[in-house]
């Protein structure tokens, strides 16, 4: 994946439209983040335009990539904004302490048992009424292009249906605002809104939490 993403950061954003896409989805989220929020963008690509646009809506924005060049180019495109090389299932940010996490096309590429201890991670993260917005895979699949976009590597993806992401939004402690479906070519994606509610600490599920992070320190990606 990290190869894929270095070799096609430019051809991606032109292939996807990155200066305006994701328009809606951002408008609405600047409105419902507090004034100079916190938030973190998970596969934050080359900071267009999900760190761009809620910087500049005030909030402040760390964004997360395992890409070296996509990391290189954001700081370059988005300087107000802060961002780290890392693998998004090995990152910690402390409890409570985010307005909002933003994941767009990003937790399909992480290995299946990989995602729901991240999602759980995540509710820890945001402070209680919290936002995460996130897209998701809708029909199970998993799969690879040997030459994606024709940028000389290879991309993986892998996701479940919606009816398990469903379930393990709610196993993560998050509720679900709202749930839309983001066509694509034949096939498509959803969108989940979801926040995490006012309660009791998840002190409970730390131990699935940190045996996943644990897990994914392990693997070495992007080989």
């Amino acid at each position: 994946m990290r190869r894929g993403y270095d070799a096609v950061s430019v051809r991606y954003d032109k292939w996807s439209g990155g200066e305006t896409k994701y328009s809606a989805w951002l408008s609405e989220l600047g409105q419902r983040i507090p004034a100079g929020g916190a938030v973190l963008d998970l596969g934050c690509g080359s900071g267009l335009p999900v760190a761009r646009d809620l910087t500049a809506a005030g909030c402040q924005v760390t964004g997360v990539d395992i890409s070296e060049v996509q990391i290189r180019r954001a700081r370059e495109l988005v300087p107000a904004a802060a961002f780290l090389q890392a693998d998004i299932c090995s990152v910690d940010f402390d409890s409570e302490s985010l307005d909002a996490v933003v994941s767009f096309f990003a937790l399909i590429h992480l290995p299946l048992e990989d995602q729901l201890p991240l999602l759980r991670r995540i509710a820890g993260w945001l402070r209680p009424g919290g936002l995460f917005v996130a897209t998701t895979g809708y029909w199970a699949w998993t799969g690879y292009e040997e030459n994606w976009l024709d940028g000389g590597a290879p991309m993986w993806w892998s996701q479940a249906d919606v009816a398990t992401y469903r379930s393990w939004i709610d196993e993560a402690g998050l509720a679900i605002d709202r749930e839309d479906f983001v066509p694509e070519d034949d096939g498509g994606h959803a969108l989940f809104w979801t926040s995490r509610p006012p309660g009791p600490d998840r002190s409970a599920q730390a131990p699935d939490a940190q045996a996943g992070q644990a897990s994914a320190r392990k693997r070495d990606r992007g080989l």
